[in-house]
This record gives structure tokens, C-alpha cells and sequence, in this order.
């Protein structure tokens, strides 16, 4: 049988975009763990850590309309490398911060607002820049399957490794690493090989890019169904990661090693979702896959929300990052397939609003509940209301099944009035 999963490692730069990567994304991954940690040993606010995810992420809401039309407008080549080599003066100014043992919260969450707003930038630049990197396009889909692998890999092997930091050598070690692994990214880049690019003549200024943009999704009915789902998935249920130090720490009475064990199961089981998407054959229903892993997820939640066995919590978490996959991959995967090339990075600019710009606010949202109702409650309302959505792509997939089957008929009844 022939092996499709690693297709897309045929093209050269994508092989050095993914390893690059696959190392910095080690690090990221250490950086956020360690600033959940020390945050939550700070402040022992449950709030505070919703407000960590808030600044990280919010300006990506913000600022993505402008970094998805900066994407389409400019070289994304150039732009990657921009905004890797500013993310990593962010990962040194983190460093030096906690090296210095005089910092106040504020001044992380400032730094981690900072990112944010590269990160509005990076992500569309960085994911349109994909197409570009696969030689042979039929190998997109697994291009992308293979980053959410990547993205999945580094959250099982980071968490763990800043536990393991944390515990051993500090809250510095974390920070450092993570600014260290941003050569092997800058490296990789630097190395790729691209064509050279006509420069373009934009008749049209940012602003009404951006007006273009929302004008395209709007009139896309599809497009417009799955970001909607991905943004109230993004709302309501992935910000239970932001309450994970919680069970490490007051459920299960661990420390940071538990922390990070925790999430590189959640972080095993996406990567196994990853895998498993990404040796999918061309021509599988992947709206169909993505209401299946929804229902997964929310299963996985409900499970894991009132778990006190440690051994099945961790299996459940695992199950739950299983079907998290998929609301990051196949949507991406939809995103970038199915859009016109001149509209992808506006369209990755509006998926990243989804899925970053939805998680901060609900962040803000989770921690304000559970102080009110207690963690084990409100993770068990997240899973139900990612059943709920899981319902809603089953019933959106039935709608244009009859809707399919209306239109076939109503044509072979046309051809045949035709005929006779």
C-alpha cells in the first residue's frame, strides 16, 4: 500500500519550512506554558490566567484584517521573515524581563500583547506562504495536515520539557529556550529558495482590500458556515486550556510537571488527529470528518470535566485533543483550498480572527464562570456546547445533501423534457 501521509516532504522548502518550524514552535510552546505557570503561581487568580490568554491573543482580533491584506499585497516571503525575527526580540526582552527577578505581571502580559500583534502578521503570512512552498498542489491538503501535526508534535514534546524546566532549573531556562529556537526557523528561511516575485501595482488602497475580503466571504456561503462555527468553538470551548493549571495544581495536587504532562496529552492527542488527517486519501468529505471530531471533542470534554482518576482524566484529555484537531486543521485546510489565491491571506486573516481573536475574549469569559460555578462545571458546559456545534455541522451537511439531490433532479428532469 502506498504511503501518502509525508507527500507534501517532496518539496525542499517546505521540508526546511517544516523543520524550521518544528523547532521554534518547541520553544513557543515552553514560553507559553512557563507564563501560564508563573502567572498562576503569582497571582493564584484563575481571572489572571484568562487575561494571559487575552493579551496573547486578542491583538491577532485586532490587528489580522490588516496583516491578511498586508499578506496579499506584499512579498509573504519577506514578511515571515519579519515577523519571525521580531518574535524572537520578543522571546529575548521575556527572558532578560525574568531573568532579572524585579517584574510585575503587567509587564508580561504587556510583552505577551507584543506577540499578539506579530502574530497578526505572521499567521497569514505564514500560512499563505505554504501553497507557495508545495511543488506539486495536489499536496496542499497534506502540506497542512502535516503543520497541524507539527503545531500538535511541538505541544506534546514543549509542555512536558517546561514542566520538566520549570521543575529543574527555573522559569528562565523556559524563556531562553524559546528565544534560542528562533534561529533554527530564521535559518530555515533563509535557506528556502523561492522564484522572485513581480512587484505588484495595488489600484486599490489597504482599506478597501479589507472591504473586498468581507464582500468575498459574505457572498461564500460554505466559507462563511465553517469560520462562523470555528469562531464560536474559539469562544465558548478551546479557552478550557486556560484551566488546565487549575487541575494540575488544586484538582490533582501536582506541580509543574503535572501541569505539563496534562497538556501533552491534550497535545498527544492532537497530534494522533493530525496524523490521522493527514493520511486521509484526496476526496474524503472532511465537512463530514469535521462534525464527527467536533462530537469527539465535546465527548472528551464532558469526560474530562469531573475526572478525578489522574490515569483516565489524562486519556480523556487525549481523546479531547483528538477531536480539537480537526477544528484547526480541516478548517484551515477549507480556508486555503476552496478560496480564490488572490483573496487567501484576507481569508487566513479571517479564520485567524476565529480562532485567535474568539480564544482571549473567551478566555475572559471562562475565567469569569468558573470563579462563579467552579472549573469541573464550567469545562462540562464547553463539551456540551461543542456537542451542540457538532450537531449544527451534521444538520448544515444534511441541508445540502437534499439540497444536492434537488438540483440533480430538477436537472435530469430538464434533460429529459429536453429530449422528448
Amino acid at each position: 500500500m502506498k504511503i501518502t501521509t509525508f507527500n507534501a516532504f517532496k518539496s525542499r522548502n517546505y521540508r526546511l519550512y517544516f523543520i524550521g518550524q518544528s523547532i521554534s514552535l518547541i520553544g513557543t510552546w515552553m514560553q507559553k506554558t512557563a507564563v501560564s505557570w508563573v502567572i498562576y503561581s503569582v497571582t493564584h487568580s484563575k481571572f489572571m490566567l484568562g487575561l494571559s490568554l487575552f493579551a496573547s491573543m486578542f491583538p491577532s482580533f485586532v490587528f489580522s484584517f490588516i496583516g491578511g491584506a498586508t499578506a496579499d499585497r506584499y512579498n509573504r516571503y519577506r514578511l515571515l521573515l519579519i515577523t519571525q525575527v521580531a518574535s524572537m526580540v520578543q522571546a529575548v526582552l521575556l527572558t532578560l524581563l525574568i531573568l532579572s527577578r524585579h517584574y510585575a505581571v503587567w509587564e508580561i502580559l504587556a510583552l505577551s500583547f507584543v506577540l499578539g500583534v506579530i502574530n497578526a502578521f505572521d499567521v497569514p503570512a505564514r500560512q499563505s506562504l505554504v501553497n507557495e512552498l508545495i511543488e506539486d498542489k495536489k499536496y496542499l491538503g497534506n502540506a497542512l495536515a502535516l503543520n497541524s501535526s507539527m503545531v500538535n508534535l511541538s505541544r506534546l514534546i514543549g509542555p512536558a520539557l517546561a514542566g520538566l524546566i520549570l521543575e529543574k532549573f527555573g522559569d528562565v531556562f523556559c524563556f531562553g529556550s524559546n528565544a534560542i529556537s528562533f534561529i533554527a526557523v530564521i535559518a530555515s528561511v533563509l535557506m528556502m529558495r523561492l522564484p522572485a516575485q513581480k512587484k505588484q501595482v495595488h489600484k486599490k488602497n489597504i482599506i478597501q482590500d479589507i472591504k473586498d475580503g468581507w464582500d468575498y466571504l459574505r457572498n461564500t456561503k460554505q466559507l462563511k458556515f465553517i469560520i462562523t462555527m470555528l469562531g464560536m468553538m474559539s469562544l465558548f470551548v478551546l479557552p478550557y486550556t486556560t484551566l488546565i493549571p487549575v487541575y494540575a495544581k488544586d484538582i490533582f495536587h501536582g506541580t509543574a510537571s503535572t501541569f505539563g504532562i496534562i497538556d501533552s496529552m491534550i497535545g498527544l492527542g492532537a497530534f494522533a488527529g493530525a496524523i490521522y488527517l493527514a493520511s486521509l486519501k484526496p476526496g474524503r468529505n472532511l465537512r463530514k470528518i469535521l462534525a464527527i471530531n467536533t462530537l469527539v471533542f465535546g465527548v472528551g470534554l464532558v469526560l474530562f470535566s469531573h475526572m478525578h482518576n489522574y490515569i483516565l482524566a489524562l486519556a480523556c484529555a487525549a481523546l479531547a485533543g483528538f477531536g480539537m484537531m480537526s477544528q484547526i486543521t480541516i478548517s484551515n485546510t477549507l480556508v486555503q483550498t476552496t478560496v480564490d489565491p488572490q483573496m487567501r491571506g484576507r481569508m487566513i486573516s479571517i479564520y485567524a480572527m476565529a480562532f485567535f481573536g474568539m480564544q482571549p475574549l473567551g478566555g475572559l469569559l471562562v475565567g469569569t464562570i468558573s470563579q462563579k460555578i467552579g472549573v469541573p462545571d464550567t469545562v462540562l458546559a464547553e463539551g456540551c456546547i461543542a456537542l451542540f456545534i457538532g450537531g449544527l455541522h451534521l444538520r448544515f451537511l444534511k441541508r445540502n445533501k437534499m439540497k444536492t439531490i434537488q438540483m440533480n433532479t430538477q436537472r435530469n428532469v430538464q434533460a429529459v423534457e429536453a429530449a422528448s
